[in-house]
């Protein structure tokens, strides 16, 4: 394996790895803060915005974290 092939396979681990451990803290911290949340979403008027923004800060982290994965793999969709 030459130097542009370990160079250019580097960064999309990286990005994998960076995204996967995103999500897994964001599952943690969901985990770790469940009641407080659902404390915090079940006032009413505005506040259901909350459980909005968790589901695409969820999405966008574990999406990436997914299209790295496959890139990896080599994993391409049919276009």
């Amino acid at each position: 394996m030459d130097d542009s092939s370990a160079h250019s396979a580097g960064k999309p681990m990286t990005r994998a790895v960076l995204y996967g451990l995103a999500s897994l803290l964001l599952y943690f911290l969901l985990y770790l803060f469940e009641d407080s949340i659902l404390a915090f979403t079940t006032r009413g008027g505005w506040y259901f915005i909350v459980p909005v923004a968790i589901a695409f800060i969820f999405s966008y982290a574990h999406g990436n974290f997914t299209a790295h994965f496959w890139d990896l793999l080599g994993i391409k969709a049919k276009k």
